[in-house]
């Protein structure tokens, strides 16, 4: 499609256009929260049967998990604003 068709589907109904892009970033940021919690669980399960004592022994691995942590606190938080931003988009086209 050309960018010339793309601005008059834009100029014949904006506020469409700018609701499918709120849809977008609700999709996006939906589905990095669901996948960052799938992911929290498997970790979960797989590190079930490690002794606490084993794992304070050792340093890398609990580098790992920090590391692990910190990834996933930052992938909730993107999927957050994501959310958030499409809220705020889809309040806006309202008023277009």
């Amino acid at each position: 499609m050309s960018l010339h068709a793309l601005w008059s589907l834009f100029q014949a109904h904006p506020a469409q256009v700018v609701n499918g892009l709120a849809l977008f970033f609700a999709l996006a940021g939906s589905w990095l929260l669901v996948a960052t919690r799938l992911r929290e669980r498997r970790a979960a399960r797989l590190s079930a049967p490690i002794e606490l004592e084993e794992a304070l022994d050792d340093e890398e691995g609990l580098l790992l998990d920090e590391r692990t942590l910190r990834i996933n606190r930052f992938f909730v938080r993107f999927g957050a604003a994501c959310l958030g931003l499409a809220l705020v988009v889809s309040w806006l086209s309202t008023r277009l």
